[in-house]
């Protein structure tokens, strides 16, 4: 029997093969946070308790009021978010093509899933006025449990 052979746990069983192992593990990659965010939502729903990071707070820059506005309804009647703050003028010193920019700002704070994220930047990228729009998340750590299932009801689909 080979090195690799002997080094495997279960003796009569065969080894994979590498082929098998190339095909199945960037699949595990792939689907990795859909798995993660269901049995997130799984655990929450038969513990009552919040799982960390099922739910995230995205940040957008946006030139005016109008836009940002605009922005916050249509992220809202998709379902891609329970709640929106408007932050007004926010002052903004960031490089840009090589120099340093001066701007004021409207900061959006968008409560959504975690698993929303990424159709969400997505959405944005399409509609928003900025050639590199500012769109990160942070997921929620901690928060009121009512908060948070209403959260989770705000975005069902109807």
């Amino acid at each position: 029997m080979d090195r690799l052979g002997s080094q495997c746990p279960l003796p009569g069983y065969p080894r994979p093969s590498v082929l098998t192992c190339l095909l199945i593990l960037p699949a595990a990659f792939l689907t990795y946070p859909m798995l993660r965010t269901l049995s997130l939502q799984l655990h929450s729903a038969i513990t009552g308790t919040y799982v960390s990071g099922a739910h995230s707070v995205v940040f957008i820059n946006c030139p005016n009021e109008q836009i940002a506005r605009d922005i916050a309804r249509a992220v809202l009647e998709k379902k891609l978010a329970a709640s929106v703050n408007i932050l007004p003028k926010a002052s903004s010193l960031y490089f840009w093509k090589g120099e340093i920019e001066e701007a004021t700002e409207i900061l959006l704070l968008i409560k959504t899933r975690t698993s929303k994220v990424p159709v969400l930047s997505s959405y944005i990228r399409l509609v928003h006025p900025f050639e590199i729009p500012e769109v990160f998340s942070l997921p929620m750590d901690q928060g009121d449990v009512h908060y948070l299932k209403w959260l989770e009801e705000a975005m069902e689909e109807d």
